[in-house]
């Protein structure tokens, strides 16, 4: 099982440098959840960095998902304890890995899960999410 953070999403979908990588590493599992605040990150993120429009950018995101069966769950209070733990261990100004709103729910979320965290960047390698891996 492997949760998707929306900076995988944002370089898979605008095949960035690393994104056959990440591809490769969300082939190989048979559940891929994402959350809503991921997806609005990584429509959000898509318009900011590649200029697209908000429709553009939402569509580029659902497509994507349909396509590889990415799943969509909901955040409850056990996510929302998680990603407040999180911030209080992660959180931006209070630990290196400095992570936002949007980070620490998806770290909520994949704990919550207990899925392989799919992600961009080093934020997240400063923390103790499980992180996707390749199979041997």
């Amino acid at each position: 099982m492997i949760f998707i953070d929306a900076s995988a999403l944002i370089a898979m979908i605008a095949g960035e440098e690393d994104a056959d990588t990440l591809a490769d590493l969300l082939a190989q599992e048979r559940t891929r959840l994402v959350s809503p605040v991921a997806m609005w990150e990584a429509t959000a993120g898509l318009c900011r960095s590649f200029g697209l429009s908000m429709d553009g950018a939402r569509q580029k995101v659902k497509s994507f998902m349909s396509a590889l069966g990415i799943e969509v769950i909901s955040l409850g209070e056990r996510e929302y304890d998680l990603a407040i733990q999180a911030y209080a261990d992660f959180g931006k100004g209070r630990h290196p890995a400095a992570l936002n709103m949007g980070d620490c729910f998806a770290y909520g979320a994949a704990k919550s899960y207990r899925a392989a965290l799919l992600f961009k960047g080093d934020d997240f390698s400063k923390t103790d999410i499980r992180r996707a891996e390749m199979n041997p």
